[in-house]
């Protein structure tokens, strides 16, 4: 077994090499080259997508994503609380407000049957995130955008080919973004991706993030609008393409790695796992749990020190958007009550997660968790 096992590392198993290395001989290492296309044509392709904007992260993909719809200063937006930090920047940057939804306490995703309640004349968006790779009840969500003529962004940064009722994330809502991070199940090391159906939001995509400069017509350096060098590298690209053309061995892992996590565990008190949705393939970007004290004996905190002292890395999970200083200082309203992020937040950790774990791995994990569980004093 090794002597360390990250919470998660970057699997890189197909033409990375050959497709960097291609960039590094020809000298197109910038956002110019044939890598930048490629990519963007394949990952719409997989995700079932009209059109895809590369760009160098998965923040400034949802920031330039709010922009292209028309998301500005006065208008509310609406998003988990149990969510990364950078949904709400992204709405912040446009000068627009975040308002925030509790999580369901059975899926961990935006709680669909609270929406309503926080909708007012100023709400423009909904901006669902699916929480671990599992897609939100985007037909719920649907029908409250529709009612109240709303547009959906999907922060799908952490689920790469997701499925809903047969369709992927991607091809769920009006403009979907995505991030490749490394520990993402496709990584570019760093850069993300905005997806969308609608050729005018397409055009401001691109518009917007090459600094404003005109789409047609010759380089005349007159800029109309503010705008943001928000471009996706060659380099970046050249290794997604290759991650992409292996996108569902990737998330076979993944889902793979999660049955293991969850057949092993099953019967152990006190651990409780994200529950999946009917019609949905969750890809679990992470394999997250919640620990009860009471029942598994020791706290969330006492197993990821013992997990730590046998060489096992783990993570906490999101702190609630109620809770961010910053959000607090940009005037957001963070005084109500959100408890199913508050028993996330307190009680649970993410195991190892990487998409070539092997199963002597996960199961080293997982006995590890269990003989701790037994050390406890059972009252």
């Amino acid at each position: 077994m090794n002597s360390f096992i990250p919470v998660c590392e970057p699997y890189l198993a197909g033409k990375e090499k050959e497709y960097v290395m291609d960039c590094l001989e020809t000298g197109w290492i910038s956002s110019a080259g044939k890598y930048v296309t490629a990519f963007e044509k394949e990952f719409a392709a997989y995700c079932g997508a009209s059109y895809a904007v590369g760009v160098c992260n998965g923040t400034v993909a949802l920031h330039l994503a709010l922009v292209a719809m028309g998301i500005g200063k006065g208008d509310e937006v609406i998003i988990p609380n149990f969510t990364m930090i950078a949904t709400a920047f992204a709405v912040c940057q446009t000068g627009a407000m975040p308002v925030f939804i509790d999580a369901d306490p059975d899926t961990w995703n935006i709680d669909v049957s609270l929406i309503e309640a926080k909708i007012t004349p100023r709400t423009k968006a909904i901006l669902p995130v699916s929480i671990f790779g599992q897609p939100c009840d985007m037909d719920a969500i649907q029908r409250i955008a529709s009612k109240y003529k709303l547009l959906i962004l999907e922060d799908a940064a952490e689920s790469h080919g997701a499925v809903y009722k047969g369709r992927k994330t991607g091809n769920l809502a009006d403009v979907t973004t995505f991030s490749f991070f490394a520990n993402k199940n496709l990584t570019t090391g760093e850069g993300g991706m905005v997806l969308t159906n609608d050729e005018s939001i397409y055009k401001k995509l691109l518009y917007y993030k090459n600094l404003c400069f005109p789409l047609e017509g010759p380089r005349n350096y007159l800029h109309e609008d503010i705008g943001f060098n928000y471009r996706m590298t060659n380099i970046q690209a050249a290794i997604g393409l290759a991650q992409v053309e292996r996108a569902d061995y990737y998330k076979s892992l993944r889902i793979q790695n999660a049955q293991r996590y969850q057949s092993f565990l099953q019967d152990i008190p006190g651990i409780q796992f994200q529950q999946t949705l009917p019609d949905v393939e969750n890809v679990f970007w992470m394999n997250a749990i919640l620990v009860d004290e009471s029942a598994f004996g020791k706290s969330r905190d006492e197993l990821m020190q013992h997990l730590k002292q046998k060489g096992i890395d783990t993570r906490l999970l999101f702190v609630g958007m109620n809770h961010q200083p910053s959000l607090r200082k940009y005037g957001c309203d963070t005084e109500g009550y959100y408890p199913v992020t508050e028993q996330l937040t307190k009680t649970g950790l993410y195991l190892p997660s990487a998409s070539n774990l092997s199963e002597a791995t996960i199961r080293f994990i997982c006995d590890e968790i269990i003989a701790f569980s037994k050390t406890a004093v059972h009252v």
